[in-house]
Parts: C-alpha cells; structure tokens; sequence
C-alpha cells in the first residue's frame, strides 16, 4: 500500500507501529506485510457459524467485556441484492478501560472498540479475525499502569477469539 508523501514525516515522528516494514528505497513509504497486523483463527471443525458468535459472546459476558456492537454485513450486503459470504463483526469494550485509555491519549480510541470478525473465505471456510493488539501493547509510550490494561484486554480478547473458534462456552 502505498502512503501519501506527506505521512512519510509523521512516521519518522514516532507514530508508525513496532512489526511494520517499510521499503527504504522509496520516497513513498510501502507497508510490506499487514499479516503481522492481525491474528487469524479458523473455527475448529463442527463448530458453526451461529456457535461461534453464541461462544464468543458467552466468553466476553465472562470476562466483563461489554459487546458494544454486531455487524452483520452480510445481512446488509444481501438485502441490497449482493452476493456475500457470511462477514460479522463483533465490538467489545470495557469501558472502565477505554476511558483510562483515553484520559492518557486519545490516539488509543482508534483501537475500541475491540473487533473481532467472523469471515467465509471463498472456499466456505469460516475464520475469525481481530487486530495484534501486540503492537499496542509493544509501544513504549504506555505507562505501566496502560500497559497493564492492555495486557489484560488481549488476554481476554485471545479468550474470546478461542472460544470462538473452538465453540467451547
């Protein structure tokens, strides 16, 4: 993907994330490989589409995660006449958390609600899919306190991605 030349100052400011190449060569930034961005799960076998939004909900209830939304394109995309395979989204948040999150720097409500989403492939393959928050975690402007709540939240966001896929309650 090719950057606009004048982000290419805001990344030498320190806002580019830990786990992105970026082509040197260039006077256009280039990110390499979005796969270190994100953690990819497929459901285990048997478990349905329908179980796997039942367990991850069921998970997050558990672990005090709100689900603060639900997408369900697909729905959208079909009664518009488009052909899709099955594509949701599920929001969770701890408010309590984003707040304290907020309060220390609004940059880190790009990152809430915290999604997951629920994907065919193109062969009927079912995946779940939500964002390293690894590279949140990894920066070194959090204080302890956030980086601790970080933790916390992929911990509990990995669980709910697990459940998920596995359809365990």
């Amino acid at each position: 993907m090719k950057l606009p030349k004048q982000l290419l100052s805001w990344l030498f400011l320190g806002f580019l994330l830990p786990g992105f190449v970026i082509a040197s060569d260039d006077p256009d930034v280039e990110i390499i490989s979005i796969y270190q961005s994100v953690i990819q799960m497929s459901l285990a076998k048997g478990v349905s589409l329908k179980d796997a939004g039942d367990a991850m909900t069921s998970k997050a209830a558990e672990l005090n995660l709100r689900l603060v939304g639900r997408q369900k394109v697909h729905e959208q995309a079909r009664s518009r006449g488009i052909t899709s395979p099955h594509l949701e989204i599920f929001q969770f948040c701890d408010p309590a958390d984003a707040v304290k999150m907020i309060l220390k720097n609004p940059l880190y409500s790009a990152y809430m609600p915290c999604r997951i989403s629920l994907v065919e492939d193109k062969d009927g393959k079912a995946w779940l899919y939500m964002v390293n928050l690894d590279m949140l975690i990894n920066n070194s402007t959090l204080d302890p306190g956030l980086q601790a709540i970080a933790i916390r939240v992929n911990q509990s966001m990995l669980a709910v991605m697990t459940a998920g896929a596995t359809g365990e309650f």
